[in-house]
């Protein structure tokens, strides 16, 4: 059995049939953050029954609608350190999404368990096959990562080009590989092939559970041997997680996520770039990969996506990159459009 946390979430560790479907999720191979953000959700939602003295083995959509409406007008925690003209109130509409599912999936368990005829929370139906589109319950809000400037990616590489070596080479990597946070901090030395450039991304490492290779660059490798070096004089060994804490209390510790995230947020805040995340770099990548013309086939395999229609949503071209690549595209076309129109200044 997986072990939960459960002092993260009393209300769902004190609700007999919360706690067996948060179990019931951990145990079926879900990723500790998918946990962590599922117990949360549930964790929030129990709270907000309490409040208005609902029952959840008995509530209907109107209490489900109630909720979802709290969460669109309660303070936004993050609103002091978020830079958006659209931030000051309610949550993000991708957190409030998954507060959503992860309520849709704890009712979907009453039901199958005989303690629910029907779910509360409405699932959205595409317009596919002749059926009639339905909206769900929150609208989803698409909008395009940011990612950096040229002159903001500057600021980045110089503001990081103060921190020490294995921080360097983080970013790199990231960069590089167009890594996940998670994929980052579970690099092995084992899984670098530095005569081909090449990092071995592991199955059980990976959001998708697909192993996948990803190469890096000249800079890159040059950090990666420098760094093995310092590492080999910290540790005296050669194997094992690539990226160890320095620090007196966990001296040879593998680092975790949340360290890679801190020293991003330090750099972000030396750069002077607050939109900067763990996330940006593989946003970057990404869409240098398109610009380099990679098809989307190609760059959905390196990014290791399953559907591409989430490798779309990470490469963000600007308008004149756009522009610039139509002109090439349709340049036969507009010489010959250009031809025709001359006929007009000529006259008959």
């Amino acid at each position: 059995m997986v072990e939960i946390i459960w002092d993260k979430f009393p209300l769902v560790a004190g609700q007999e049939q919360a706690r067996r479907w948060l179990q019931f999720t951990a145990n079926i191979g879900r990723a500790p953050n998918t946990i962590t953000a599922y117990g949360r959700a549930l964790e929030d939602h129990l709270r907000f029954c309490a409040l208005v003295g609902a029952d959840p083995l008995t509530i209907r959509a109107d209490v489900i609608a109630a909720w979802i409406g709290d969460l669109h007008e309660r303070p936004n925690p993050r609103t002091a350190k978020l830079v958006h003209l659209d931030s000051g109130t309610g949550l993000a509409n991708a957190t409030i999404q998954q507060y959503v599912i992860a309520a849709r999936s704890f009712y979907e368990f009453l039901i199958e368990d005989g303690l629910r005829e029907r779910n509360p929370v409405r699932r959205g139906q595409s317009g596919r096959r002749g059926r009639r589109p339905r909206q769900g319950l929150v609208r989803r809000v698409e909008k395009a990562p940011w990612i950096p400037n040229e002159w903001d990616w500057q600021k980045i590489l110089q503001a990081t080009g103060a921190e020490p070596l294995r921080n360097r080479l983080m970013l790199a990597l990231a960069y590089d590989g167009a890594l996940r946070r998670e994929e980052l901090v579970h690099l092995e030395v084992g899984d670098f092939e530095p005569a081909y450039c090449l990092i071995h991304l592991r199955a059980e490492t990976t959001k998708s559970k697909r192993a996948r290779e990803v190469s890096f660059g000249t800079a890159t490798s040059r950090l990666f041997m420098a760094y093995l070096a310092e590492r080999r004089r910290l540790v005296g060994r050669a194997a094992g997680r690539l990226l160890i804490s320095v620090s007196r209390r966990n001296r040879g510790a593998p680092l975790g996520a949340a360290s890679w995230s801190k020293i991003v947020s330090g750099i972000a805040d030396r750069a002077g770039v607050p939109r900067l995340s763990t996330h940006t770099f593989r946003h970057l990548r990404l869409t240098d990969l398109a610009r380099a013309e990679w098809t989307i086939d190609q760059i959905a395999q390196y990014a290791g996506h399953k559907d591409l229609s989430t490798t779309l949503r990470y490469i963000h071209l600007s308008g004149r990159e756009l522009a610039a690549k139509l002109r090439r595209a349709t340049a036969a076309i507009q010489a010959d459009r250009e031809r025709l129109l001359a006929t007009l200044v000529e006259g008959r």
